[in-house]
Formats: structure tokens, C-alpha cells, sequence
């Protein structure tokens, strides 16, 4: 029978390769299934990979897709390093979304145009630190899994969204659709490439990006954050606050899904209404993962998850294949770079039965 043994020590090489490993199974599994589907392969995988981005506006719905994976991505991997797993980042750019939609709806009267959207992207970052707070206070103080409490609070941030939108938030001219009024051009994002959907909201990921470089590299609670994760007994004697990790890694993930939320009612959305988004706050998941938690890989893996939705669309659109194929893809990639670390971190070896009723 085959046995799990620990490798002595797991090659550093095969740790960034990884990635790339399951990224190439992803693809060839992927191309079985579009045989299984009944569509030609190669031309499959070119209305999958090639077609949603072959022109500027393409390339533009990437950058728009790709920027709130990484902004979330970025902000998760700060609690992942010490293992903290904020699992509920969707439900967090809910209510970031929520508060930011709430400033733009009652403020835009009363608030100079030059201030609004600055207030927005505040409240939208207190949004989903506030929501973030909830598993964060709850782990502190009562030792819950925060893994259970953030995600459960995703089905709440919806009905919270869904009760706004239709009742005392639901526009009064939207011919009894559930949503909200639509934002003043004062509370919506300014285009950055003529010719796109590309908005202003790009600079907040790249600022957090160079926050999350910084941080990671020069800051002393990171390298604490990463003891924490890679051996916390060592943390736990060196007299590391774990309360104070925990209140930061989480804090961190909601204010980014916060901006994030913020990002997409201000820009292309332009107003509340359900779904927000198609899941960011889960995909960003698999984002931080996929970049090693580190702030270059994430953004890579952005881009690759951001194809995949558009991918996923153009299926639709010129395969006529379901909308669940995107989601297939981002569950392989998880799957073999899960597969993957795992024999990272061990080897196989055949074990005979007779030794092993002999220990």
C-alpha cells in the first residue's frame, strides 16, 4: 500500500513551481473536459484563453476583473502567514460595499465632489473592518473558529444587502427592480483608459500593493505574523501577542474586501443591488495561495483567475457551454495546487501489508 512520509526537507525550488504545475494540469484536465463536452479542444481553448482578451477593451475587462482579486488577495494573505483564515472576504465587500453605497446615496447633496469618493472608499474600508471585527472578537474572547464565523457572516452581509435594496434603499424609478438609485457622477470612479471600463480604482491596488511589499519586508509584526504561522510554539515563547495577530490579519482582509466593494459600486456596478460581485471574495482564495502570499505572485495569480471568469464568459457566449465551467477551472487549479504542495511536503512509498501489521 502507498504511505505518506514527510519529506526532510521540501525543495524551496518545487515550492515556487508549484504554482506553475498545477496551472499546466488545470489546462490539460481542462481540455478533457471540453472533449467530454463535445467541442473541439483547441478551439476551446481558444474562446476560453485567447478570444476575451485578444483587443484593448479585453485587456481592459482583465485589469477591471484582476484588481479586486489582488486588492482581497492582498489583504488575506497578512492573517494566512500566521495562519489566521478569514474564509468570509465576500461578505466583508458586501458591507464595505454597503457602507461606501450608503455615503454616496445620502452624502452627494451635501459633500463637494472632490471629497465624496474619498469618503467613500473610508467608509467602505471601516465597512468591512467592522464585519471583520465579528470573528475577530469572537476568536479573542471566546476561542471560536473563525473559519465558521466569517463565512457565516457572508450569508448575513447578503440578506443585510438584499433587505436594503428592497426596501428603504430600493429606487423609486427602477421599475420595481431590486437595486438601489444610481450613483451621481460625483460618486462614480473616472475612467483611466479611453476606450475601457478601466476606473481610478486600479491606483487603490496598486497602492496596496506597495503597502503589502513594505509591510512584508521591512515590518516586524510581519515577521512575527510569519513565526506565528510556520512554528507558533516558538511564537508562543518568544511572547508574540497572538490576540493582536489575530485583530490585524483579520482587520486586514476586511478593510482590503472593504475597498474592494467599494471599488466595484463606485466604478462599473455604479450602484447597489445583488450580486455585487461573482464571488471575488472567495476566488481571492485561491488567489493567495496560487501567489505564494507573496504581494508579485498574487498579482499574477489575479490576472490568471481574472481570465478564467472572462473565460468562462466567452464559453457561454460562443461554446454555449454553462457558466459553471469557470468555476470548474478554479476548483482544478485549487485542487492540483493543493495536490501539489502535498507531495511537496511528502514523498510516496510503497509499504508491504506484512510491515504493516508487523508496527
Amino acid at each position: 500500500m502507498l504511505r505518506l512520509e514527510l519529506r526532510p526537507a521540501p525543495s524551496r525550488l518545487m515550492i515556487y513551481l508549484s504554482p506553475l504545475l498545477a496551472m499546466a494540469l488545470m489546462l490539460v484536465v481542462g481540455m478533457i473536459v471540453f472533449t467530454i463536452l463535445g467541442q473541439p479542444p483547441l478551439k476551446a481553448f481558444h474562446a476560453f484563453f485567447v478570444e476575451p482578451i485578444n483587443d484593448w477593451y479585453g485587456f481592459g475587462e482583465l485589469l477591471i476583473k484582476s484588481s479586486p482579486l489582488a486588492l482581497i488577495a492582498l489583504g488575506l494573505a497578512v492573517g494566512f502567514r500566521a495562519n489566521i483564515w478569514n474564509i468570509g472576504a465576500e461578505g466583508q465587500l458586501i458591507m464595505g460595499a454597503i457602507a461606501a453605497g450608503g455615503v454616496a446615496l445620502w452624502l452627494h447633496e451635501t459633500t463637494n465632489a472632490w471629497i465624496l469618493l474619498p469618503l467613500m472608499f473610508i467608509a467602505g474600508a471601516l465597512g468591512g473592518m467592522f464585519w471583520a471585527s465579528i470573528p475577530a472578537f469572537l476568536r479573542t474572547r471566546f476561542n471560536t473558529s473563525e473559519i465558521l464565523v466569517s463565512l457565516m457572516l457572508v450569508y448575513v452581509a447578503n440578506l443585510i444587502l438584499s433587505w436594503l435594496i428592497h426596501g428603504p434603499w430600493r429606487d423609486p424609478d427602477g421599475y420595481g427592480f431590486p437595486q438601489s438609485k444610481l450613483f451621481e457622477s460625483s460618486a462614480i470612479l473616472p475612467i483611466m483608459m479611453e476606450g475601457t471600463r478601466v476606473h481610478a480604482g486600479l491606483f487603490i491596488t496598486v497602492l496596496a500593493l506597495i503597502a503589502a511589499g513594505i509591510f512584508f519586508r521591512w515590518s516586524l509584526t510581519a515577521f512575527q505574523m510569519r513565526v506565528a504561522g510556520l512554528a507558533p510554539k516558538a511564537a508562543l515563547y518568544a511572547g508574540f501577542k497572538q490576540k493582536k495577530m489575530v485583530w490585524l490579519g483579520l482587520l486586514a482582509g476586511g478593510a482590503a474586501a472593504g475597498l474592494a466593494g467599494t471599488s466595484e459600486v463606485a466604478g462599473p456596478i455604479g450602484q447597489l443591488l445583488i450580486p455585487i460581485s461573482p464571488g471575488y471574495g472567495f476566488a481571492a482564495i485561491i488567489v493567495a495561495f496560487v501567489g505564494r502570499l507573496h504581494p508579485v505572485g498574487i498579482v499574477l495569480a489575479s490576472l490568471l483567475m481574472a481570465l478564467l471568469y472572462l473565460g468562462g464568459e466567452s464559453a457561454q457566449m460562443q461554446l454555449a457551454l454553462p457558466a459553471a465551467v469557470s468555476g470548474v477551472f478554479q476548483g482544478m487549479l485549487l485542487f492540483f495546487l493543493l495536490a501539489t504542495d502535498v507531495l511537496i511536503q511528502f514523498k510516496l512509498r510503497w509499504v508491504s501489508k506484512a510491515s504493516v501489521g508487523a508496527a
